[in-house]
């Protein structure tokens, strides 16, 4: 459906109507492709590995610009 489909159709039908928002949601969540549970636990994995490689390389970065400013002032 296009957003002119949509307009027409809302006009048509009086306006909102929580039964029909219902049933299209539904539709829209048949064609999502879910991930199995290997899938989501691997990609799970692989999220929390770089969020804590990319804190440790903040937190190096960090400590070595304190040094350098402590030498520095």
């Amino acid at each position: 459906m296009t957003k002119k489909d949509d307009v027409e159709n809302l006009k048509a039908a009086g306006g909102f109507s929580p039964v029909s928002f219902l049933q299209e949601t539904k539709q829209e969540l048949d064609k999502v492709v879910w991930p199995d549970r290997q899938q989501l636990i691997g990609e799970s994995i692989s999220v929390i590995l770089m969020v804590v490689l990319s804190a440790t390389l903040i937190s190096l970065v960090d400590k070595l610009f304190r040094w350098i400013a402590g030498q520095v002032f």
